[in-house]
C-alpha cells in the first residue's frame, strides 16, 4: 500500500482532470477573497499626504464624524459615520493655540466658494471658468507660501487676487471688484495681487488658479460661518518638536472638543472626502468581501466535494483492498495539501490585478481621492490561501468520511449507485434555513427602508444556503418537473430526463453555483434598477415646476428673487441640497442614516406651487424655523410621525430636533428630508442654492441664472448622477455573478469529462454521436433552467419585499437585461457541456 501523499500524487497524475476542476475552483475562491482582503485593508489603513498643510506641523481641527455609541463598560462601542459637511470649530481658540509652549503663530483657517457675477460680460470683474473662486483668509500664506507681487495685506471690505483671476479681469490694485459670498453681493476694492503658493495649488481641485484671500477677521462671515473657522494651523517655534508642540496645543485647547493632528493626518483636514472614500471601500472589501467570501468558499466547496464524490469507487477500492479508514482520510487531506495551496499563492496574483482595477475605477469616478494608495501586503493574500486551504480540507474530509467509514463491501455497492437523500444532518440544516429564510420574507415585508434591505440580505443567503444543503433533494423534484416536457421531445430528450433523475447530486452539483449567479447578481442589479426606476418616477410626478435652473457651481445668491421679478413668474424657489444624519433603530442595532435634504427659499406653500411631494400626513404649511417635512420611508424607519420632534444632525454634526410638520411619499426622487434655507446657513460650506424651481416666466428670462431645462430634462440630468451607483452595483454583480459562473462551467465540464464511460457505454449500445450530444444538450438547459428558476425566484423573494419597503413598488425588471441573463446561463451551459463532450466523443466506444 502506498503511503497516503503517494495516493495524492498518484491520484493527481491519473485524474488530471478532475484535480483541474479543483484547482480553477479554489484559485477563483482566492482571487476574490485576495481582491476584496486588500481592498479592505486600504479602506482600514487609508490615508492622504497633507499638501496644503504640509509645512504646519500640527493642525487642530473639530471631529468629522459622528458617533453611535452601543453598550456600556468593556462592551462599549463607536461606530462613526463621516459627516456630511465640514464640522467647524471657534475660531477664536487660534489665540489659545498659539500661547502654547513651542509655539510660534497660530492662523485660523477658511476655505469657501465665492462667485464673481457677470463674468464675461465686459464688465471690470475678475473672470474664472463658471464665474467661480475659492478663498481664503489672507493668514494661510503664512504656511502655504503664497506671496504679494503687488498691493498690500487685505484689510475688512478688501480682497487679494490671484496673478490669473487679476490678469482674466483686467483688475489692478485699486479697482473695485463685484464678487458674491454667502453673505450677499458686496463690492469689494483690490487691496493687492498675489502669487499663490505651492502649497495653495498642489492639490488641484479642478478650479486652481482662481483664488482670492480676505482679511482673516471677515472670512468667517463672508463664508458664512461667523465666529467659526475650518481649522487652526500652529507653526513651531525654532528647536521645537512636532511630537512635543502637539502635545502643548492639546493641553492649551482641552475642554474644547477638537482634535489635534499631526503627520498624515493632517491631510484628511484638507480632504474630506477621505472619511467616505473609507466608507466605500469598507463597503466593498468588508460587507461585500464577507459575502463574496462565503459564496467563493461555498461554492469552492462543492467543487472540492463533487471531485472526491466523483473517486467514490477509488475509495471503495481502495478500502477493498486493505486501505484503513484514516489512510483515506488522509489521503483526501494530502490532495488538498498539494492542491489548495498552490491555487491560492496563484489565485493571488489576478486578485492583487482585480483590486488594482477597482481601485482605479473608483478614484476615476471621484469615489476616492487621487491622493490615497492601494496598501496591498501579505495578509490579505495569507488569508486568502489559508482560507481555500481549510476549505478543500473541510470539504474533502466531509465528502470523503462516508466512503471511508463503512465497510468495504458496502462502499462498492454505494459507488456503483448514487444515494438518493443527503445525510439526516444535512437536510435538518437544509430544512431550517429555508423555513429562517421564509421568516425572513416575512420581516422583510413587514419593514421598511433600511430595516428591508437588511433582512432582504438574510433572506438570499438563507435560500442560497438552503439550495446547497438540500441540492439533491431540490434537483431530483426539479428534474422530475422539469423533465416532463421533455419525455415527448424525443428519445433523447427523455434519456435526459431520466440521466437527471437518476443522477441528482451530479445535476445538484451543477446547478447550484448556477443558483449563486442568478441569485446575487439579479438582485445586485435589478435593486440598482428598481430604486433608479422609482426615484425617475417620483422625481417626474414630483417637479410641477415649468423651468428648473441649476448650476453645478452654485446658482446667485438672490437667484430666487431675480426670478421671481421676472415676467409672467407665479413663483420662484430656490432648492440647497445637502445631506443630514438621522439616528435610527435601537439598543444593539442603532445607526446614523444619511438622509438626502433640501433647504427651501420660500414657504411651504410656494414649495406647493412647484413640487408635488405626494403629502400623506400633516401639511406644508406650517414648514419653517425648527418644522420639517420627512419621506415616509424614514419616519417609519426612525419611528416618528407629524408632531413628533426628529432628533437629527446638521450637515456640520450639529445637533437638532426639528418638529415634523408633515410626511410624504416621493422621497427617495426628490429629498428624504425638507426644511427651511435658514435652518442650514452656518452649516454647508456653500451658501449658494443648488437649484431653483420657476412656475410660469419663459426660459429667456431666466437665462442668466445658469443653465435652464423642464422636469423632464432635470430628471434626465439626475439619472445621469447616478451612475456611479450603478457602476458600483453591476461592477460587484460582474465580480460575483461571473464567479459563480465560471464555476459553474467548471463544474459541468468536471462532470462530462467524469462521465466518459457511460458516453462510451451508450455508442457501444448503439447511439449515435448525435444523439449523445443532444442529449447532453439537453440536460445542458434542463440544468440552466433549473438554476434560471431558483436563482430568480430567490432574487424575487429577496427583491420584493425590499422594494415594498424602499419604494412601495414591485420590483424593476429590464427585459433586455433579463434577456441578456437567460441567454448567457443557456450559453454558457451548452458550451460547457458541448466542449468536453466533443473530445470525449471522438474516441471509439
Amino acid at each position: 500500500m502506498r503511503r497516503p501523499n503517494g495516493l495524492a500524487r498518484e491520484a493527481i497524475r491519473f485524474k488530471p482532470a478532475s484535480f483541474a476542476g479543483t484547482f480553477l475552483a479554489l484559485l477563483m475562491s482566492a482571487l476574490i477573497v485576495s481582491a476584496c482582503g486588500i481592498l479592505l485593508e486600504t479602506s482600514l489603513r487609508a490615508s492622504v499626504p497633507p499638501e496644503r498643510y504640509a509645512a504646519a506641523p500640527v493642525v487642530a481641527a473639530a471631529d468629522q464624524n459622528e458617533y453611535v455609541v452601543t453598550g456600556s463598560g468593556e462592551d462599549l462601542e463607536k461606530e462613526a459615520t463621516p459627516l456630511p459637511d465640514t464640522a467647524r470649530m471657534d475660531a477664536g481658540l487660534a489665540a489659545k493655540a498659539a500661547e502654547a509652549p513651542g509655539a510660534a503663530a497660530a492662523v485660523a483657517d477658511f476655505t469657501f466658494p465665492v462667485h464673481a457675477p457677470g463674468a464675461g460680460s465686459g464688465a471690470r470683474e475678475p473672470h474664472v471658468p463658471g464665474g467661480v473662486l475659492t478663498a481664503h483668509g489672507w493668514g494661510a500664506h503664512t504656511f502655504t507660501g503664497t506671496s504679494l507681487t503687488d498691493g498690500s495685506a487685505p484689510r475688512e471690505g478688501e480682497v487679494v487676487l490671484d496673478a490669473g483671476t487679476a490678469r482674466a479681469a483686467r483688475a489692478v490694485v485699486g479697482d473695485t471688484v463685484v464678487l458674491e459670498t454667502a453673505a450677499g453681493r458686496q463690492d469689494f476694492r483690490v487691496a493687492g495681487v498675489a502669487d499663490a503658493g505651492p502649497r495653495e495649488t498642489a492639490r488641484d481641485s479642478g478650479e486652481a488658479g482662481a483664488t482670492t484671500w480676505f482679511a482673516d477677521a471677515q472670512a468667517p462671515t463672508l463664508a458664512g460661518h461667523p465666529g467659526k473657522a475650518d481649522a487652526v494651523v500652529v507653526l513651531a517655534e525654532k528647536g521645537t518638536g512636532t511630537d512635543a508642540l502637539a502635545d502643548a496645543v492639546k493641553k492649551a485647547l482641552a475642554g474644547s472638543g477638537v482634535l489635534v493632528h499631526t503627520g498624515d493626518d493632517r491631510g484628511a483636514v484638507e480632504d474630506p472626502g477621505l472619511g467616505y472614500a473609507k466608507v466605500t471601500l469598507f463597503g466593498i472589501g468588508g460587507s461585500f468581501g464577507g459575502i463574496a467570501a462565503i459564496v467563493a468558499v461555498f461554492t469552492a466547496a462543492g467543487t472540492v466535494a463533487l471531485s472526491v464524490g466523483q473517486r467514490a469507487r477509488s475509495f471503495a477500492l481502495l478500502r477493498a483492498i486493505g486501505a484503513t479508514p484514516r489512510q483515506v482520510r488522509r489521503a483526501v487531506a494530502s490532495e488538498a495539501l498539494l492542491v489548495a495551496p498552490l491555487a491560492g499563492i496563484v489565485g493571488c496574483l489576478p486578485g492583487i490585478g482585480l483590486a488594482h482595477w477597482w481601485f482605479g475605477q473608483l478614484q476615476d469616478r471621484g469615489a476616492v481621492p487621487r491622493a490615497v494608495d492601494l496598501h496591498v501586503s501579505g495578509l490579505p493574500l495569507l488569508a486568502a490561501v489559508v482560507m481555500g486551504l481549510l476549505t478543500a480540507l473541510g470539504a474533502g474530509w466531509t465528502a470523503g468520511r462516508r466512503p471511508a467509514r463503512i465497510k468495504p463491501g458496502q462502499a462498492l455497492s454505494e459507488a456503483s449507485v448514487e444515494r438518493l437523500r443527503p445525510g439526516p444532518v444535512r437536510t435538518l440544516l437544509g430544512v431550517a434555513a429555508l423555513v429562517g429564510g421564509a421568516i425572513l420574507t416575512g420581516v422583510a415585508a413587514r419593514s421598511s427602508g433600511d430595516d428591508a434591505a437588511g433582512a432582504a440580505l438574510g433572506v438570499v443567503m438563507l435560500f442560497m444556503l438552503a439550495v446547497g444543503l438540500l441540492g439533491p433533494l431540490v434537483a431530483r423534484l426539479c428534474a422530475g418537473l422539469f423533465g416532463l416536457p421533455l419525455r415527448g421531445a424525443g428519445p433523447a430528450a427523455g434519456l435526459a430526463a431520466a440521466n437527471s433523475r437518476a443522477n441528482a447530486r451530479r445535476l445538484a452539483s451543477a446547478i447550484t453555483p448556477i443558483v449563486l449567479a442568478v441569485a446575487f447578481s439579479s438582485t445586485l442589479v435589478f435593486m440598482h434598477t428598481s430604486e433608479s426606476h422609482a426615484a425617475d418616477k417620483q422625481l417626474r410626478a414630483g417637479i410641477t415646476a415649468d423651468h428648473v435652473v441649476t448650476d453645478p457651481a452654485g446658482l446667485p445668491v438672490d437667484a430666487a428673487a431675480r426670478a421671481a421679478r421676472a415676467p409672467g413668474v407665479q413663483a420662484a424657489v430656490g432648492l440647497l441640497n445637502t445631506q443630514v444624519l438621522v439616528p435610527t433603530g435601537s439598543g444593539e442595532f442603532k445607526s446614523l442614516l444619511g438622509a438626502a435634504t433640501q433647504g427651501v427659499t420660500g414657504s411651504g406653500a410656494e414649495l406647493a406651487k412647484v413640487q408635488d411631494l405626494d403629502v400623506r400626513e400633516g401639511s406644508l404649511d406650517r414648514l419653517g424655523t425648527g418644522r420639517i417635512a420627512i419621506d415616509r420611508t424614514l419616519a417609519a424607519s426612525a419611528g416618528a410621525g407629524v408632531g413628533d420632534r426628529l432628533p437629527l444632525h446638521l450637515p456640520d454634526g450639529t445637533e437638532a430636533a426639528p418638529e415634523i410638520v408633515a410626511v410624504y411619499g416621493r422621497g427617495l426622487g426628490v429629498a428624504t428630508v425638507t426644511m427651511d434655507r435658514a435652518s442650514l446657513a452656518g452649516h454647508v460650506t456653500s451658501g449658494f442654492d443648488s437649484t431653483l424651481l420657476v412656475r410660469g416666466g419663459s426660459e429667456k428670462s431666466l437665462a442668466a441664472l445658469g443653465q435652464v431645462t423642464d422636469a423632464s430634462g432635470y430628471a434626465t440630468e439626475q439619472n445621469r448622477d447616478a451612475k456611479l451607483g450603478a457602476w458600483m452595483n453591476n461592477t460587484m454583480a460582474a465580480v460575483l455573478g461571473g464567479f459563480a459562473a465560471v464555476a459553474a462551467v467548471n463544474t459541468l465540464v468536471m462532470t462530462v469529462l467524469d462521465r466518459r464511460p457511460e458516453l462510451g457505454a451508450l455508442r457501444l449500445v448503439g447511439a449515435t454521436r448525435r444523439q449523445v450530444m443532444t442529449m447532453l444538450r439537453w440536460e445542458a438547459l434542463l440544468v440552466s433552467a433549473v438554476g434560471l428558476v431558483l436563482g430568480s425566484a430567490i432574487a424575487a423573494a429577496t427583491l420584493i419585499p425590499m422594494m415594498d419597503g424602499v419604494t412601495g413598488d414591485a420590483p424593476y425588471v429590464p427585459r433586455a437585461m433579463y434577456g441578456a441573463l437567460t441567454a448567457a446561463v443557456g450559453g454558457l451551459a451548452l458550451l460547457a457541456v458541448a466542449l468536453p463532450a466533443r473530445g470525449a466523443l471522438r474516441r471509439r466506444p
